[in-house]
C-alpha cells in the first residue's frame, strides 16, 4: 500500500471514532470513512449495505439525536435486507424493526447501515473463518488486515475500530461481542440475557443470545445500552428487565476500584508469556487504584462444553424453524432442512470454504430429555457451580481473565485458530453479564480485559470496568490498515 494512501486512510481514524455526531450534516464523514476504507482502499468488509438517503437524515431527538450507529446484519431493520450473511436470505426485506432498533431510532440515532458478519453467526459448520459470509465476504481487522476480526460480530467490532460509526450493536451466543471487541480494541458488552430484547433477530439459543453495545468507551457502550435494555412483550426472557432497568451511565465517571474486590481466574489467563505479561500490568494498574486483588485457580467442568453445544444444537433448530416460518415473503427455505437443500444447491458459494456440519447436527437433536439434561448441567456448571460459587467463595465483586487471545491469521482452509485463554464461556452459558474493555496489545494486536459478575450486576461490571479504563496505563494500538508486520 503507498504512503500516500495510509496518510489518507490514517486522516480519516484521526477524526475520531470516539466523538458522537452532533448534525446530520456528520454522518456524511462517517460514510465517507465507509467508502475510503470498507468498499476501497484496504478493503475491511465490515459494512454489508449502507441505509437509505431517507433514513440518514436526523429528525429525532433524544439522549442519541444523531448518533449515527450500525447494526449486525442479524438483526432485522426496516429499511434494508436482513440477510445473517447467508445467500439464502440475501432478498429478506421484512419491512419491520426488531424493538432494540425501534428503540434507538426513537431515541434519535441513525441507523447507518447493516455490519458484515460470520454466516448465520459462525453456527453452520466445522472450520469456519470469524467473519466470512457469501453475502459479504471476509471481514478484515483494521490493526492487521491478515488477521481475524474474531467472534460472529466482526463487522460491527471492526467498523468501530475504523472509525465507521459512533457505535455498533452486536449479538452474542458465547463470545460474538467480547471476542471482536478484544481483538479490534474497542469496548464490547454482553449483557445479563433477558436485558435486551431477541424479538426479530435471527436465532440460535434461546437460552444464551443475546445483543449488546459495541463502542470506544465503557460510557459510550452504557449510554446505548441505557436504549436498546427493556422489557418487551415479544419476548418473555425479558420480562423482569424493567425492574433491573438503571440508568447505566450513573456514577462512570467517578467510579473507583478503591475497595473492589477483584477474583483473577489465573488459570484462564493462559500460557502466552506476552499475553500474561500485560494481563499482569492491568492487575497492577488496579491494584494501584485501591483494589483488593485474589488470586483463584478455577479449572472449569470438562462436561461444560459438550452440555452447551446439546443445548445450542437443539435451540437453534426449534429456533431456526419458527423464525423462518414466520417470515414474510417468499425466502429460499421455511425451515433448517430447507437451509440445507439450499446450501447443497449453491455449493459453490455457500460451501466454498466450509461445511455444514453444525446444521446437520441440529437438525437431529430432537431428544427433550437429553435437551433438559443438558442445559440443567450446562446452567449449574456455569452458573452455580462457576461463576456463583467463585463469587461467594472468594468473596469477590467480580472476576477477570483477558478476553481471549490476539487475533489469529485469517485462514480460509482451517479455519479459525483460538489460543486457550479467557473464562468467556462462563458467563455465556449462565447468561451473565460480560465487559471487554481494552488492555493493551501485544506485537500491535489488540488484547482485551473481561470482567464478568453474577445475574443482573450489569451496572456494577460497566462501573469496575469504567474505573479500570481509567487506571490502565497501558499503550493501545493504532488501526494501521496494513498486513501485520508489513
Amino acid at each position: 500500500m503507498r504512503k500516500s494512501s495510509l496518510a489518507t486512510f490514517g486522516a480519516l481514524l484521526a477524526l475520531g471514532p470516539c466523538a458522537a455526531i452532533a448534525s446530520p450534516e456528520t454522518v456524511q464523514t462517517y460514510l465517507g470513512r465507509i467508502a475510503a476504507m470498507d468498499k476501497a482502499g484496504p478493503t475491511l468488509r465490515a459494512v454489508l449495505v449502507v441505509a437509505p438517503d431517507e433514513s440518514l437524515r436526523a429528525t429525532g431527538q433524544g439522549p442519541l439525536a444523531g448518533h449515527a450507529v450500525l447494526i449486525k446484519d442479524n438483526i432485522e431493520t426496516r429499511d434494508m435486507p436482513t440477510t445473517a450473511g447467508s445467500l439464502a436470505l440475501k432478498d429478506n426485506r421484512t419491512g419491520r424493526d426488531a424493538p432494540l432498533v425501534s428503540r434507538l431510532r426513537a431515541s434519535g440515532a441513525v441507523i447507518l447501515g447493516k455490519t458484515n458478519l460470520s454466516e448465520w453467526a459462525n453456527f453452520r459448520g466445522d472450520r469456519s473463518s470469524s467473519g466470512w459470509s457469501a453475502v459479504g465476504g471476509q471481514t478484515r481487522n483494521p490493526f492487521a488486515l491478515d488477521r481475524s476480526p474474531c467472534g460472529s460480530s466482526a463487522g460491527s467490532g471492526a467498523a468501530v475500530a475504523a472509525g465507521m460509526a459512533w457505535a455498533a450493536i452486536g449479538t452474542e451466543t458465547d463470545g460474538s461481542i467480547t471476542c471482536p471487541a478484544s481483538v479490534n480494541g474497542i469496548v464490547g458488552f454482553k449483557p445479563t440475557v433477558g436485558l435486551v430484547s431477541r424479538a426479530l433477530i435471527v436465532p440460535i439459543s434461546v437460552s444464551q443470545d443475546t445483543a449488546g453495545p459495541m463502542a470506544a468507551s465503557v460510557a459510550d457502550a452504557a449510554l446505548l445500552l441505557n436504549t436498546i435494555a427493556g422489557a418487551d412483550p415479544a419476548d418473555p426472557t425479558t420480562a423482569t428487565a424493567g425492574s433491573h432497568m438503571v440508568d447505566f451511565t450513573a456514577g462512570l465517571a467517578k467510579a473507583s476500584l478503591k475497595g473492589v474486590r477483584i477474583g483473577v481466574l489465573r488459570r484462564q489467563v493462559g500460557s502466552m508469556p506476552s499475553v500474561t505479561a500485560l494481563f499482569d500490568k492491568a492487575v497492577a494498574d488496579m491494584k494501584r487504584a485501591g483494589a483488593q486483588v485474589v488470586e483463584i485457580d478455577f479449572k472449569p467442568d470438562d462436561r461444560l462444553g459438550e452440555a452447551e453445544f446439546t443445548v445450542l444444537a437443539h435451540e437453534f433448530r426449534t429456533g431456526i424453524n419458527a423464525y423462518l416460518a414466520a417470515l414474510p415473503g417468499h425466502p429460499a427455505a421455511r425451515d433448517l432442512a430447507g437451509l440445507i437443500a439450499f446450501n447443497k444447491a449453491h455449493a459453490g458459494d455457500e460451501l466454498r470454504w466450509y461445511g455444514q456440519e453444525t446444521f446437520e447436527k441440529a437438525l437431529t437433536s430432537t431428544d427433550p430429555a437429553e435437551y433438559a439434561k443438558a442445559r440443567a448441567d450446562a446452567v449449574r456448571l456455569a452458573g452455580a457451580e462457576g461463576i456463583d460459587a467463585l463469587l461467594a467463595r472468594y468473596k469477590v465483586d467480580v472476576l477477570i481473565a483477558p478476553t481471549a487471545s490476539p487475533a489469529s491469521p485469517i485462514d480460509p482452509v482451517l479455519g479459525d485458530h483460538f489460543l486457550d485463554i479467557g473464562a468467556g464461556t462462563l458467563a455465556a452459558v449462565a447468561g451473565y453479564p460480560h465487559l471487554s474493555v481494552p488492555m493493551g496489545a501485544v506485537e500491535g494486536l489488540p488484547v482485551g480485559l473481561s470482567f464478568m459478575a453474577g445475574r443482573w450486576n450489569d451496572a456494577k461490571v460497566l462501573r469496575i470496568g469504567a474505573a479500570y479504563e481509567r487506571a490502565r496505563r497501558a499503550r493501545l494500538a493504532t488501526p494501521d490498515l496494513r498486513n501485520w508486520h508489513e
